[in-house]
């Protein structure tokens, strides 16, 4: 197998890039011009980036080969995720690398902030003596309100508690009894704003929470409260922070993250009573090392058709799901193909069942694998599991689930459910159909499989395989399921050979068969 390309376009630890290399065709090209990115990007089947590079729905439209596209840190908010989506490009990050970075260097700005460390630091290189200046806040005993309390936010929330800080939080996708296990308590987003001493903000910038603080915002906070925001820049209106702190709204802030970076604020910059880092939150040598190897292997993953654990727009399995879910893939995505290619017109309405232990566990890609093989024989498009989903809506595929953990005949078994029925199970680790319209059968869906349905009676099998030796079609197996002797039959052939149209049209004509079609699959 020819080994795929991979291009770095930013910075990338030695330990990620000998894991591609590996692998895959590696090519560093660091603050390439976006039309010269442009230009090299069809040569490529993944791209890995970090915060700079501006991956938009233009660059994804130059990278007409591109499989996937890693960021090397947690946010993708320079990843246009839908543009990638709608052209089957896997988005994955690294998001569980930096929390430990991230957190301590909210609690480090925290603690600055509070004690005015860089300001004293300042006046001393300065010559100056003035400690009663810089005379700072005890973090002992304060209320520190965390808005989000994810990965990080909990690490922060860990960290405060050890130093004696009252910790509260605002998320509503954390049940109270999960917060209290951490020794936090959850409280409404206007209490966390008006009680705290300090807010830390920890949330992913959506429609929601983009600008989530401005002027309103910062005139519910407690007077005299400090703001510390390690998070994302786009989280709150600095010039209404900047207003907050000249009216003596807010005491102080601390920030490692800015609307542009580098940021042009001048008010923002000479600012005697903000902390300013540059974006160096995650940037410890621990957690370079740790997201060079967590973002590699994600690129190669996706690129080895393998799962991904941090697909942003995919289904995202678990390592362990992953063991159970992965032989299934291949039959899932088989019935797909080969239920489109046995009905050969509109699939509208479609049920996906399934039965046995299996419908205990996260189908989601095995539903995703079903439909890629459903809607690749008749789109144009790249299908896979990153899109799946929004081809279906977009050709009007309504796909539905049903689960039941009672198996008729098989431990486990997979059913597409429409105008046909075909189901399929595992057997010795190999994909079986072993079901069509209630007919039981089994033969494996590959290369070119004849089917026909007709009425039991002596002869019909040898007058068919007469036909297809004349015309030297080579038979590998064949199957024949029946409702009973001389009743309705369905027959299966799996071939070596395609038939030729003569050939099916003598089928029909000297024979009492209802229907027959082959499938190339």
């Amino acid at each position: 197998m020819l080994k795929q390309n991979i291009l770095i376009a930013e910075p990338l630890g030695k330990e990620g890039l000998e894991l591609v290399q590996q692998h895959a065709n590696v090519d560093v090209c660091l603050k390439l011009p976006v039309e010269e990115l442009k230009t090299i990007l069809p040569n490529y089947h993944a791209l890995i980036v970090r915060s700079a590079t501006q991956v938009n729905d233009a660059l994804l439209d130059a990278g007409k080969n591109l499989i996937v596209v890693g960021r090397a840190g947690v946010g993708v908010d320079n990843i246009d995720v839908a543009a990638a989506t709608q052209r089957g490009i896997t988005v994955v990050n690294a998001p569980t690398t930096n929390i430990v970075a991230a957190a301590e260097h909210t609690v480090a700005i925290l603690w600055a902030l509070a004690r005015n460390i860089p300001q004293a630091d300042a006046s001393v290189r300065r010559g100056e003596w003035k400690r009663e200046q810089f005379s700072g806040v005890e973090l002992d005993g304060k209320r520190l309100g965390l808005v989000g309390l994810g990965r990080v936010g909990s690490e922060v929330a860990r960290r405060a508690v050890g130093l004696g800080i009252q910790v509260v939080a605002f998320d509503p996708y954390v049940s109270p009894e999960r917060a209290a296990q951490m020794q936090v308590k959850m409280v409404s987003f206007d209490e966390a704003l008006a009680t705290s001493d300090f807010v830390s903000l920890h949330t992913p910038v959506t429609k929601e929470t983009k600008k989530l603080l401005g002027a309103e915002e910062f005139a519910k906070f407690k007077k005299g409260a400090r703001l510390v925001n390690a998070a994302r820049g786009a989280l709150l209106d600095e010039n209404a922070l900047l207003d907050a702190l000249d009216s003596g709204q807010l005491a102080g802030a601390a920030l490692d993250v800015f609307e542009q970076e580098p940021t042009k604020n001048e008010r923002l910059l000479k600012h005697p009573r903000v902390v300013m880092t540059p974006h160096i939150g995650g940037s410890t040598a621990e957690a370079a090392t740790r997201v060079s190897l967590e973002i590699a292997e994600e690129v190669l993953a996706v690129l080895q058709a393998r799962p991904a654990k941090f697909a942003v727009n995919a289904p995202m399995v678990s390592p362990t799901l992953a063991q159970v879910l992965r032989p299934y893939m291949d039959l899932a995505e088989r019935l797909g193909r080969f239920y489109t290619k046995w009905v050969g017109g509109p699939l509208g309405k479609i049920q996906v069942e399934y039965e046995g232990k299996i419908a205990g566990e996260d189908t989601g890609v095995l539903t995703a694998a079903i439909i890629k093989g459903l809607l690749e024989p008749i789109v144009e498009t790249r299908v896979n599991l990153v899109n799946a989903a929004m081809l279906a809506q977009t050709h009007g595929l309504d796909i539905s689930e049903r689960k039941t953990r009672h198996a008729a005949r098989y431990e486990n078994m997979l059913t597409i459910v429409g105008e046909r029925r075909v189901s399929g199970t595992l057997l010795h680790d190999d994909p079986h159909i072993v079901q069509l319209d209630g007919n039981w059968i089994d033969f494996v869906p590959q290369g070119y499989v004849m089917l026909t349905r007709h009425r039991d009676r002596p002869g019909m099998i040898g007058k068919v395989g007469t036909l297809l030796g004349a015309a030297d079609v080579n038979i590998a197996s064949m199957q024949v399921a029946r409702d009973g002797p001389r009743g309705e039959a369905i027959m299966v052939l799996t071939l070596d050979d395609p038939v030729p149209n003569d050939v099916m049209e003598k089928i029909h004509q000297e024979l009492d068969i209802q229907w027959s079609k082959v499938l190339d699959l």
